[in-house]
């Protein structure tokens, strides 16, 4: 009889960031399959998803994928349901209308690793500052590159994970990352940045570091850490019109309020019109514009308009599922 170690993952009701949770379950002779993983409950009272005179909240399991760092192991992304099977509250993966995966998604997720010890970015000494962001950006060499060694791990993790891991790079600051992934369906986009999230969160744990997604963690002269979101559905993809992209990112322009209320805490410390942003109270758009709120990518236009559009907004500890959930209705309602 073989045994199989499944991690199931899910997101606690801590508001307005949510944290993953996860927990394992044994089972004997399994499949792999998605439908052969059992839903699973978990005390809600303990991550403020339930009372504790009624404790019980349901893990459905949603999305699986082999666990690179345990042998027959595997990460079962799942949703969090009330006792009579209904979404709870905090199942934000369940307000995404995209069922026919019409929407894809690629996010950039940006971080700082941070020493446990000194409670700053690598390459930050006690007391002080390194030189000034410019050599930091995709460097190369001791001097100026902090944190390699675990970022080339990661990736190496969330490909053996079966992910659609697209890159990464050393950011604009010392001690910033970045790492990109992509998926056609809203839904499967999301759950793909929390699993390469959660196997980077994990792997700090052997090396006495954490994973900083505060947009804005170090005050000062130095660029935030971002999540952006680059998104198409095939009338982006296919329709070869400048008035069509000019009339989805205008759909965009009276609905401010609303993306930014999803685009993540402290987002207002990170987008202040510089450091490559727009302003948190200001709207635009524009081509290969970095300091727009969307990007139209030089790619879309030399492409006949026919590409994505980049949401640059999107702080670094969003979840992926609340922003995909509001640019799909975003787009639908243009």
């Amino acid at each position: 009889m073989s045994k199989s170690k499944l991690e199931y993952i899910w997101l606690d009701g801590y508001t307005p960031t949510a944290n993953m949770r996860s927990k394992t379950k044994v089972i004997n002779n399994f499949s792999g399959k998605i439908d052969d993983c059992p839903e699973w409950s978990f005390d809600g009272s303990s991550t403020k998803q339930a009372e504790g005179n009624s404790s019980d909240c349901i893990l459905k399991p949603v999305s699986i994928y082999p666990d690179p760092t345990r042998e027959s192991g595997y990460l079962v992304m799942t949703e969090v349901l009330n006792s009579d099977r209904t979404p709870h509250i905090s199942n934000s993966r369940s307000t995404i209308d995209d069922d026919d995966n019409d929407f894809w998604f690629g996010f950039e997720q940006e971080y700082f690793i941070m020493d446990n010890d000194t409670q700053l970015p690598l390459g930050f000494p006690v007391g002080g500052y390194p030189g000034p962001q410019g050599m930091y950006y995709c460097s190369v060499g001791g001097k100026n590159t902090h944190g390699r060694e675990l970022v080339e791990i990661h990736s190496d993790l969330c490909i053996d994970a079966g992910l659609n891991f697209e890159g990464i790079n050393q950011e604009v600051a010392s001690g910033q990352w970045e790492f990109q992934v992509f998926a056609k369906g809203a839904k499967n986009a999301g759950d793909e940045v929390w699993i390469a999230r959660y196997l980077l969160d994990r792997l700090t744990e052997d090396y006495g570091f954490y994973i900083e997604y505060h947009p804005k963690p170090i005050k000062g002269d130095w660029n935030g850490s971002g999540m952006h979101a680059n998104f198409s559905n095939n009338t982006l993809r296919t329709c070869g019109d400048k008035a069509t992209y000019e009339k989805i990112c205008e759909a965009f322009r009276p609905l401010t309020k609303e993306h930014i209320e999803v685009y993540g805490e402290f987002n207002d410390q990170r987008l202040t019109g510089l450091h490559e942003t727009q302003s948190i109270h200001e709207f635009s758009f524009g081509i290969s514009d970095r300091g727009a709120s969307i990007r139209i990518p030089i790619g879309t236009v030399e492409s006949g308009w026919k590409g994505w559009l980049e949401d640059r907004r999107p702080a670094s500890n969003a979840d992926p599922y609340k922003v995909a959930a509001r640019i799909v209705k975003t787009v639908k309602s243009a």
